[in-house]
């Protein structure tokens, strides 16, 4: 289980191998890490689990599973086979949830409501097989701009309504401020999600916006989302009790050093949990 603490997602310090972040996040103060499947492949499952635990701490989430639209139906076999991979390696690993991007329109592809549908099958085939190994799968809505390439979910809404026809704790929702801060209806959805967030990450939107937007995440406090108020809407009475991750690409973070880069993030984090009144462990 990953327990309420504060966690540096591994992609925020992209040019550390694994062993390179577990040490500079453990030396940072923070209690868990979320971790990336090619980070840990270069390792091994069993020696990643080793690692973070040994520097004592917990793997908070992994990322990722997902990609289910492809309209070939090998392609669909082979994304359903990896996402098994996937959520036996979450289990492995201890982090107890596995963050899922749906997947973009196929190439050429113009029928939206047609992939949406390929989701949803994708986790009535998934969701038995993640129940049966205690790993939750967290369906991560992504921002409007990435719906043609990367997720045709868009909305908290939309994820809450692929979640609902299973139990809480096999399928949730990752809630990421980059990706949802812009909706009008986050309140109210956030408030609805209640029990169904396995997974909280921030990240600011600053401006320019990069060149590309997938690198267009800001550190926290540089930009225009209310992260306090986020986390404490999620956090709110019976609301969401677990890590709150941190995950930024941007080339000139992952161009800092990656201590410079983990203890300016933990301070900031720390401040904004505080803020909130996040019920999270602070060292």
């Amino acid at each position: 289980m990953t327990g309420d603490v504060l966690s540096l997602n591994q992609a925020t310090i992209k040019k550390a191998d694994l062993r390179e972040a577990v040490r500079v996040c453990a030396e940072v103060g923070f209690g868990g890490i979320g971790l990336w499947r090619d980070r840990v492949a270069e390792v091994g499952t069993a020696e990643a689990a080793r690692i973070v635990r040994a520097a004592g701490l917990t793997a908070t989430s992994l990322c990722r599973g997902g990609f289910f639209t492809s309209t070939d139906a090998d392609e669909r076999a082979a994304a359903l086979a990896d996402n098994r991979a996937a959520i036996d390696e979450t289990a492995a690993l201890g982090a107890g949830t596995l963050v899922l991007v749906a997947g973009g329109l196929p190439s050429g592809g113009r029928d939206l409501p047609a992939a949406r549908r390929a989701v949803r099958e994708a986790l009535d085939a998934l969701a038995p097989y993640a129940q049966a190994r205690g790993v939750r799968l967290a369906i991560e809505p992504l921002h409007p701009m990435f719906c043609a390439d990367r997720a045709v979910v868009s909305t908290l809404r939309q994820a809450l309504d692929l979640a609902e026809p299973f139990p809480p704790e096999v399928v949730g929702v990752c809630v990421d401020t980059y990706h949802v801060w812009w909706d009008p209806d986050l309140d109210a959805q956030i408030a609805r999600a209640n029990g169904r967030i396995a997974c909280l990450q921030l990240a600011d939107w600053s401006l320019p916006l990069c060149a590309d937007p997938l690198l267009s995440r800001g550190h926290l406090g540089t930009g225009y989302i209310q992260l306090a108020e986020i986390a404490a809407a999620a956090y709110g009475p019976g609301g969401y009790r677990g890590a709150t991750e941190v995950e930024i690409f941007r080339q000139d973070v992952w161009d800092a050093p990656a201590r410079d880069t983990a203890r300016r993030v933990y301070e900031s984090l720390t401040e904004i949990c505080v803020r909130a009144r996040a019920p999270v462990t602070i060292r």
